[in-house]
């Protein structure tokens, strides 16, 4: 009769090695898992401001860099919530300070978006980037001309930010501010040396994004008295008045037209305010241009004029408007 086989004796001294690396797999998970929650809680202690739980979870060895899936960190929370105690207390026990998220915002930007002044100071202080972009090409002057922070363009610009930077369109934070229709970053901008005729990449000036949304006419009086040119062209050979008109801004068409801007310039394709205010539907727009003598008779490329427009578009209100019904 054949010999059964046994196993060995003491062969389980063979396995002993695959079993402690399995505990100590496990163990490391396990230490992993509450190295991560104790990073979490520091993150929302931070932005909850709760300085106790911040210190004793420093001390029972959170990360104090840890960030969430976005990059963000309990610094960025602290920050974003106006939370100075807290911020402070970060930085102290040496929270990276130009830390990025995923999308490139840093603890500055953060600040400035949200008018934090006192936690900007803070920052720099601390050596945060006044130059850090955020992926769309961003610094904190730029958000914070997008965000009528005007205290926060203040303290930017008095601590050396450079008032003509750029995003990736090429647009300064006069420009922004200009577009967006707030006067009070635009006045600063300005008369801390931001370039009134630098043009964007779609060859824009701060003078056109202001005629473009028409939300503020005093934007384009105080441009125009600063030395923005009236008259100056998009590629397209669009002037700020055919941009403004374009726009159905009559108020911006009015003030355009009070600083002498030229009410019959065509662009390249021929287009003058008149027709694009007829374009646009705006009868109290037409109306004002016809006042200050439009031409009515005038042509586009395609051989039409402003009440061609309007009869092509069956406008009857704008067709009762213009000469030579």
């Amino acid at each position: 009769m054949s010999q059964v086989n046994k196993p060995a004796p003491y062969m389980w001294l063979f396995r002993l090695p695959l079993i402690l690396i399995a505990l100590l797999a496990y163990a490391s998970i396990v230490v992993a898992e509450d190295a991560a929650e104790l990073d979490r809680k520091l993150r929302m202690a931070a932005a909850i401001d709760d300085e106790e739980a911040i210190v004793r979870l420093l001390n029972e060895g959170a990360n104090v860099d840890a960030a969430n899936n976005f990059g963000k960190t309990a610094l960025m929370n602290a920050v974003e919530n106006g939370n100075i105690l807290t911020t402070s207390i970060l930085l102290s026990r040496g929270a990276d300070v130009n830390k990025e998220t995923i999308a490139g915002l840093t603890a500055l930007t953060f600040a400035a978006e949200n008018g934090q002044v006192e936690l900007t100071a803070l920052l720099l202080e601390r050596g945060a980037n006044l130059e850090a972009r955020t992926r769309s090409g961003l610094n904190a002057l730029l958000l914070a001309a997008q965000y009528d922070q005007t205290e926060m363009v203040d303290q930017l610009l008095f601590k050396g930010a450079d008032p003509n930077a750029i995003d990736r369109k090429g647009r300064t934070a006069l420009m922004i501010a200009a577009h967006r229709g707030y006067l009070d970053p635009v006045s600063l901008l300005v008369f801390n040396g931001a370039n009134i005729r630098r043009l964007d990449r779609d060859g824009k000036t701060a003078l056109i994004h202001a005629a473009d949304s028409g939300l503020n006419p005093r934007i384009a009086r105080l441009l125009i008295r600063k030395g923005a040119l009236i008259e100056q062209r998009t590629p397209d050979g669009a002037s700020a008045l055919i941009w403004a008109a374009a726009g159905g801004h009559a108020d911006m068409v009015r003030e355009l037209l009070a600083h002498g801007a030229e009410i019959n310039a065509q662009d390249n394709s021929g287009l003058t305010a008149l027709m694009e205010a007829v374009s646009a539907d705006s009868s109290e727009t037409v109306k004002l241009l016809l006042e200050h003598g439009a031409d009515p008779a005038l042509k586009n490329d395609q051989d039409m004029t402003a009440m061609a427009i309007a009869i092509r578009d069956d406008n009857q209100e704008l067709r009762a408007l213009l000469p030579g019904n």
